[in-house]
C-alpha cells in the first residue's frame, strides 16, 4: 500500500498543473480584442449671439463669416440650399442688391436648354451661365462622383444644411475646425490620408485644417485668427441652415407679449365684473 502514494501524488500534480495550463492555453487560442473606438472629446462652448429666444445674428460677423466660406470652404463644400438673394434677406448678413449681384456674378450655373432644346455644346460640355441673385449657390464639382475622386474618396457634406442638424451643433463645428494641430495619445495611429481631430468620432477625419492665421483680409479691419475667422463663419453656417430664425423668433416674441396682454385684460375684466358678488 504504502508503495503506490508516490504514485498517486505524481499523477496528483501532473493534472494539477494541466488543469492550471488551460486558461493559459484557451487565451493563446482566442483573437485579440479589437481596439475601442476612441471617444471624442466634448465641443468647446461658446457663447453664440444668436442663441435663445432673444439672440440675433451679428450682421458684420454674417459678412465675415460668408467671405470665409467663400474663400476657405466653397472649394469643397457645396451651400446649395441658400439663393444669392438671401445674402441681402432680412435677418441675414444685410449685403445691399449690387454687393448682391456681384457675388452671383462672380459664379457659372447650369444653364437652360438652347433653342434646339441641347444642354450641352459640340464638344458635350455643358452649356453654363452667369448667375443671377434668383440662383442658388451652385456646387463646387459636378455631381458625387467628381466629388469623390477629387477628394480621395471623401465626400465633404453641404454646408447649408450642417449648422442646425441638433441642439449645439455650433459649438460641434468650431470645435472640429479649431481642433487641428494637437497631437495623438500614443497607443493612437492616424491611417494615412487622415488628420488627427479630438473632437471628431474616432479622433481621424478626412478634411485638413481648414482656417489658418490670416486665412482672410476682413475688409473691416477684424484680426482674422482662427478664433475668429471660425466664429464668423459658424455664424453664417447657422444662418444659411435656418433663413427664417430671426423673423421666426420675433414672431415668437409677438405672440408672446399678446398672450401676456390678453391675460392681463382677462384679468382686469373678470375682476370689474365679479367686484359686486366678493
Amino acid at each position: 500500500m504504502p508503495a503506490f502514494f508516490p504514485r498517486k501524488r505524481i499523477i496528483f500534480l501532473v493534472l494539477l498543473l494541466y488543469i492550471g495550463a488551460l486558461p493559459a492555453l484557451a487565451a493563446g487560442n482566442v483573437a485579440p480584442a479589437a481596439p475601442v473606438p476612441s471617444k471624442p472629446l466634448q465641443p468647446k462652448h461658446i457663447d453664440w449671439s444668436f442663441e435663445g429666444l432673444f439672440g440675433a445674428y451679428d450682421r458684420p460677423s454674417l459678412q465675415r463669416g460668408f467671405k470665409v466660406y467663400k474663400e476657405a470652404c466653397s472649394s469643397c463644400h457645396a451651400l446649395s440650399h441658400v439663393a444669392f438673394r438671401d445674402l441681402g434677406g432680412p435677418g441675414g448678413p444685410g449685403f445691399s442688391a449690387a454687393e448682391v449681384a456681384a457675388i452671383a456674378a462672380g459664379y457659372k450655373v447650369l444653364s437652360e436648354p438652347d433653342r434646339d432644346g441641347k444642354k450641352g455644346d459640340a464638344g458635350g460640355a455643358a452649356l453654363m451661365r452667369q448667375a443671377t441673385p434668383a440662383d442658388n449657390f451652385p456646387p463646387p464639382f459636378a455631381n458625387e462622383q467628381a466629388m469623390r475622386k477629387a477628394m480621395n474618396g471623401a465626400l465633404p457634406p453641404d454646408l447649408s444644411l450642417i449648422g442646425n442638424t441638433r441642439a449645439g451643433q455650433s459649438d460641434y463645428i468650431y470645435s472640429i475646425i479649431t481642433g487641428f494641430g494637437q497631437k495623438p495619445a500614443a497607443h493612437e495611429k492616424i491611417a494615412p490620408g487622415m488628420h488627427y481631430n479630438p473632437y471628431y468620432p474616432g479622433h481621424q477625419i478626412a478634411m485638413p485644417p481648414p482656417l489658418t492665421d490670416g486665412a482672410v483680409i476682413y475688409g473691416d479691419g477684424t484680426m482674422s485668427t482662427v478664433d475668429q475667422e471660425a466664429r464668423d463663419v459658424v455664424t453664417f453656417l447657422a444662418w444659411a441652415g435656418d433663413l427664417q430664425t430671426d423673423e421666426r423668433k420675433s414672431a415668437t416674441v409677438g405672440v408672446i407679449l399678446c398672450l401676456i396682454l390678453f391675460t392681463g385684460l382677462l384679468y382686469f375684466f373678470f375682476r370689474h365684473i365679479w367686484r359686486p358678488w366678493h
